[in-house]
């Protein structure tokens, strides 16, 4: 007698190439190595074998989630996937740190993505892992040495609050927003302007010249900016402004934070929050403008609500609040950061950026991450419209 595990991989052999070749484009797609040629536990079939009878029976989908499951989908894919939006030069080519592992967990235990910028969690190496020295808000080499040590990170990453493993209270933590090398990146030095752009650029898929909008009003622009730049305030009327309008007041949610580091030892830092205590950088040169705005607390609101830049979709919620929490649950419940996980997706799968002929597909993937906002199988469902017939 035949076991049933045996047949079912027989049925799979006589299926043909085109199922075989489709399940194998999606393992590389997703995992980025080749299926290995192992038998799975409890079956008659190897993983490929397995996958290859998942689209015979009509569920590719279940045939790309079994690729997820392979470790490499975590340490290179989806390290991969979020290294750029950890550093401003937006490169992979940087160690892995407490924002991508972040990521990678949220992913891995299907997390909502749409608390990203807004949940007090961390994902750290697991405390058992005697090679690897402890999380620290001074220095980076916990996750160094998770990398260095090729530590599974599927395996190995645990979930934490930050406002249990660092000094932040709970009201202050804001996701990625507010994990150490978010700061080492966007709230160092500067005015924090940075972490505002570089989270619409990474998190909504649009730069500032992208949501230039010059009707709005400027009473919330700072003092540092000047409104005659060069002495002609045509500049600032047609070109500062229609950043700094709806940059300043959203970028006031920040306004506690900071990344302080000594002896020029910019990797030697940490997160700083001063709650009622606005950063000196946002009072920096008073003199450009002493008209401007002076900021005395946290409060944001959101200009673009209204305007040209309605057109990002914003949610049912509020339109201004305190802190960068508040203000990463408005970014992050908006149509704009919907569809830019998508695109993003998309793009890491399918190796290409998405074209019109693909607005069917992306309206599906768009719809399954409004679901729950479950991108883990916003992965398998793009992997599956990539593979091929």
């Amino acid at each position: 007698m035949v076991a049933a595990g045996l047949l079912s991989v027989m049925g799979a052999s006589m299926a043909g190439s085109l199922e075989r070749n489709q399940a194998k484009r999606l393992h590389d797609r997703l995992a980025g190595v080749p299926p290995t040629s192992a038998m799975e536990a409890g079956t008659s079939g190897t993983l490929l074998d397995l996958m290859e009878q998942d689209i015979v029976n009509g569920d590719p989908e279940q045939a790309a989630m079994r690729a997820i499951e392979n470790p490499n989908f975590y340490n290179v894919t989806l390290k991969n996937f979020a290294m750029p939006w950890s550093n401003e030069e937006q490169t992979v080519f940087a160690p892995l740190n407490d924002y991508v592992a972040t990521v990678i967990g949220m992913v891995r235990d299907d997390v909502p993505f749409t608390q990203l910028l807004s949940t007090d969690l961390v994902y750290i190496g697991d405390p058992s892992l005697s090679s690897i020295p402890a999380y620290s808000m001074d220095n980076n080499d916990h996750y160094a040495a998770l990398e260095r040590n090729a530590i599974d990170l599927k395996a190995n990453l645990v979930a934490r609050t930050q406002s249990g493993l660092t000094d932040l209270p709970p009201e202050a933590t804001a996701g990625v927003l507010t994990t150490r090398a978010a700061a080492r990146a966007f709230f160092i030095d500067g005015t924090n302007r940075a972490m505002f752009r570089f989270t619409m650029l990474n998190h909504l898929c649009n730069d500032l010249e992208q949501v230039k909008d010059n009707t709005r009003s400027p009473d919330r622009v700072r003092q540092d900016v000047s409104r005659s730049p060069g002495g002609d305030s045509r500049i600032f009327q047609n070109n500062c402004v229609a950043c700094h309008a709806g940059m300043d007041p959203m970028a006031q949610a920040f306004a506690y934070y900071d990344y302080a580091y000594t002896d020029d030892d910019e990797e030697t830092g940490r997160l700083v929050y001063t709650p009622g205590s606005v950063q000196p950088k946002y009072l920096i040169n008073e003199n450009n403008f002493k008209p401007g705005y002076v900021t005395g607390i946290d409060h944001w609101d959101n200009y673009w609500r209204k305007g040209p830049n309605a057109s990002l979709g914003w949610g049912s919620g509020a339109s201004s609040g305190d802190g960068a929490k508040s203000l990463g649950i408005e970014l992050a419940n908006s149509k704009a950061f919907a569809g830019c996980q998508v695109k993003k997706v998309f793009r890491a799968v399918c190796l290409r950026e998405a074209q019109e002929r693909d607005r069917f597909d992306i309206d599906n993937l768009l719809a399954s991450f409004n679901q729950d906002g479950n991108l883990k199988r916003v992965f398998a469902k793009a992997a599956v419209v990539c593979m091929g017939d």
